[in-house]
């Protein structure tokens, strides 16, 4: 009983971490977008790690920071396992997996590969455009509230860690954007504003709007390049397995797609 509880606490740990592992363009979990295809751990205490993007050309800075992620993953997990990581049905997996097998750091494999992109300013991308898409979140969850504009943008981060802003899924948001804003600042104290830009400047009321507008474009250009990943993704390893007659992304290119009839049921041309 207490080796299966063992191994069960091993599996939790391990997929809690991983869910913190998140696809850097999207600021969403590679878990939840699905690209952890298989995640174990083995009875000697080591694990492995299966990997898989949304299309063969994804590009190879996505894939190295998400796999360096899930690299500081594991080598957190409190067990100290050795552990595997594979990339597949990528163009560059067999060089990736080699590198990782070959002890090779995640930089140098990135460089050999990248050599064109700077990695960190790319790092640094990503992290504005998820700090842009929580904070929005969050202001409009106060909103919604009842706050006015000039008490959200007057919060301290005290304030800000005392007020309610919704249902579970907005409080988790609420979290993920304090979480954001302590890396980007790690001394912000509890008297300091709780809603700056990303260069620290605070935001006018008058300019709120303004403001809201460009978090918002930043958000939609998240959501659209997410929704484009996760169909890639559907449509890609879907072609092995077609149910009910469901088109392919080829069908649709090639204008094989037939239309629906009001049932959501497609009707043969």
């Amino acid at each position: 009983m207490s080796t299966a509880l063992s191994a069960n606490n091993r599996r939790g740990e391990l997929w809690a971490r991983l869910t913190r592992v998140n696809d850097p363009e999207l600021d969403e979990p590679v878990t939840d977008m699905g690209f952890v295809e298989r995640a174990e751990v083995m009875q000697n205490g080591s694990v492995e790690v299966d990997f898989r993007l949304p299309t063969y050309w994804c590009s190879p800075s996505f894939a190295f920071l998400m796999l360096d992620g899930i690299r500081q993953a594991l080598d957190g997990l409190s067990w100290a396992p050795a552990y595997t990581i594979r990339l597949h049905d990528h163009m560059f997996a067999d060089e990736v997996n080699r590198g990782i097998a070959a002890g090779k750091p995640f930089s140098l494999i990135f460089d050999e590969l990248s050599s064109d992109q700077d990695i960190d300013a790319l790092r640094e991308t990503f992290r504005v455009k998820a700090f842009k898409r929580r904070q929005e979140a969050v202001l409009l969850a106060l909103r919604k509230q009842g706050l006015t504009d000039s008490e959200i943008l007057g919060m301290d981060l005290s304030s800000f860690d005392a007020a309610t802003v919704g249902g579970d899924e907005a409080e988790a948001m609420k979290s993920r954007y304090r979480e954001a804003l302590i890396e980007r600042w790690p001394g912000r104290k509890g008297c300091e504003p709780a809603f700056v830009t990303w260069d620290n400047r605070e935001i006018p009321p008058d300019a709120f709007g303004a403001y809201l507008a460009e978090l918002r474009a930043v958000r939609i250009n998240m959501e659209f390049n997410g929704a484009l990943c996760r169909g890639l993704k559907a449509t890609r390893y879907k072609e092995m397995d077609v149910v009910d007659g469901e088109p392919t992304l080829v069908d649709f290119m090639l204008d094989r797609v037939p239309p629906r009839n009001c049932t959501g049921r497609h009707v043969q041309r």
